[in-house]
């Protein structure tokens, strides 16, 4: 993996943005030079490609299911079934950027997210 700043988007590769590297599981709704707005589908079972999400944003949950978020490397970051408050999500949840990760569905029901990200 090419070296860059986990904590700074600027520095993340933008071959690893979601659209580019994980083009099967992301797809663009909408663009602008404020917003983009990502329809994110992971069936269960499924796992994403390493990529990332550059900006801050808000996730809409249409439907959820359990995951492992993996680093760049690999690294388990969060299994959502070792976090009580991750069993039954809110319909909208705010995120920071996401450098480079993974997400693999480890649950028997898809998971469904539209992201707005917020630019600059």
């Amino acid at each position: 993996m090419p070296s860059y700043d986990r904590s700074d988007p600027t520095t993340w590769p933008p071959e690893l943005d979601a659209l580019i590297a994980a083009p099967d599981h992301h797809t663009l709704l909408f663009e602008d030079e404020r917003v983009r707005v990502l329809d994110t589908v992971i069936r269960a079972g499924d796992r994403t490609p390493v990529h990332t999400h550059r900006w801050p944003a808000v996730f809409v949950v249409f439907s959820w299911s359990t995951f492992v978020r993996r680093d760049g490397d690999g690294t388990v970051m969060v299994d959502s079934r070792e976090v009580p408050a991750m069993a039954s999500p809110s319909t909208a949840l705010p995120s920071d950027p996401i450098g480079p990760h993974s997400l693999e569905n480890v649950g028997d029901s898809d998971i469904r997210i539209v992201s707005v990200e917020l630019k600059g």
